[in-house]
C-alpha cells in the first residue's frame, strides 16, 4: 500500500471512511493472531465471569462486576466473552479461543507487536496525509466476530462513545487480520452520515451512582438500504471517521473475523470529554502516535 492519494482523503472526507488494501502483510496479520492465540492460552478468566447465579443478588453483582471491568480497562489488557460460553459453574462450554468477543483496551501499550502496528511508519503517514498534527492513541481491540455466535454490531457512530469537542476528530482504523466478507460479518456503512453530527453519547454516570455509564440521545433508526457493505481482504484497512454510521451482521459462516483496531485522536485544540468513560491514566497517559 501506497500512502494516500489526495483521490483518497477527498473519498475519505466526502464518504466518512477509506478502504486501504494491503496495509499489513499476510505474515504481519498472521504473526498477530499467533500471539493473540498466545494471550488466550495464558488468559485468567475474570472472577466475575465465574460468578454462580443462585439470586437476583448474583445477577446484580455480575452485573456491577462487568460494568466495573468494562469501565477501568482503558490502561490494561481484558478479556470480553460472548455471551453463553460459560455454564453456571463458570466454566468454559466452548474452547476459550472460541469464547472471546473482544479483548481490550491497551493493546497498543503493553503488547510490542501491536504496539508496533500501531505506530508503523505507514499509519504515521496516513494520519499526517489526513492532517493530523498531534495524534494520540486512545484505546485499541482485537475482535473475533466467533464463527456462529460472533453477534451482530448494530448501527452506531464511534463519537457515541468517544466524544471530543469539537467533533470530527476520532479516526477508527480496523485492520482486517482475516479476510472480512458478507458472511462472516464485514462492515456496512452508510456514505456520507458522519456529517449531521451525533444523536446519542455514553458518558459516566456520577461517582457512587449505578450503572456506571449511562446514554444520552437516542440511536436514530436507518434505513437498510443505505448501508453499503465494505469486505476487506486479509491485511486491508478500513479508515472510520468519528461520526459515520456503521454497523457489522452476524458472523453465519464458519470462519472467524479477527480484526484489530484503535482509536487515534488529532489532540491539537480538541477536548476529551471528561465524562466519556474511557479516561487516560497517570499509568497510561494517551500516548502519541508519532513517536
Amino acid at each position: 500500500m501506497d500512502v494516500l492519494t489526495q483521490q483518497d482523503v477527498q473519498k475519505y472526507q466526502d464518504e466518512g471512511y477509506l478502504v486501504l488494501d494491503g496495509l499489513l502483510s499476510p505474515e504481519e496479520c498472521d504473526a498477530l493472531r499467533e500471539r493473540m492465540s498466545e494471550i488466550i492460552d495464558r488468559m485468567d478468566v475474570p472472577e466475575h465471569c465465574r460468578i454462580q447465579f443462585s439470586t437476583d443478588h448474583d445477577e446484580q453483582l455480575k452485573t456491577q462486576g462487568n460494568a466495573d471491568y468494562f469501565i477501568t480497562s482503558g490502561d490494561k489488557i481484558r478479556f470480553f466473552f460472548e455471551k453463553g460460553v460459560f455454564d453456571d459453574k463458570g466454566e468454559f462450554i466452548v474452547p476459550r479461543e472460541h469464547s472471546l468477543n473482544k479483548i481490550g483496551h491497551a493493546l497498543h501499550a503493553y503488547e510490542p507487536l501491536f504496539k508496533a502496528v500501531t505506530h508503523s511508519p505507514k499509519v504515521q503517514n496516513l494520519s499526517k496525509k489526513l492532517g493530523l498534527i498531534n495524534p494520540v492513541i486512545l484505546q485499541s481491540m482485537y475482535i473475533f466476530k466467533q464463527p456462529g455466535i460472533g453477534g451482530e454490531v448494530t448501527p452506531h457512530q464511534d463519537a457515541t462513545f468517544l466524544y471530543t469537542q469539537p467533533l470530527g476528530r476520532v479516526i477508527g482504523m480496523w485492520i482486517a487480520l482475516e479476510d472480512a466478507t458478507l458472511e462472516n460479518g464485514c462492515l456496512w456503512f452508510i456514505p456520507g452520515s458522519h456529517s449531521d453530527g451525533i444523536s446519542r453519547r455514553m458518558v459516566r454516570t456520577p461517582k457512587g451512582t449505578f450503572p456506571l455509564t449511562d446514554f444520552i440521545g437516542r440511536e436514530k433508526n436507518y434505513d437498510d438500504n443505505l448501508f453499503v457493505p465494505t469486505p476487506v481482504k486479509k491485511g486491508g484497512a478500513v479508515l472510520i471517521h468519528g461520526e459515520v454510521v456503521h454497523r457489522s451482521a452476524a458472523n453465519t459462516s464458519d470462519a472467524s473475523r479477527h480484526v484489530y483496531t484503535f482509536h487515534i485522536m488529532d489532540s491539537q485544540n480538541t477536548v476529551w470529554s471528561p465524562e466519556n468513560w474511557l479516561q487516560p491514566t497517570e499509568e497510561l497517559p494517551f500516548p502519541s502516535l508519532y513517536t
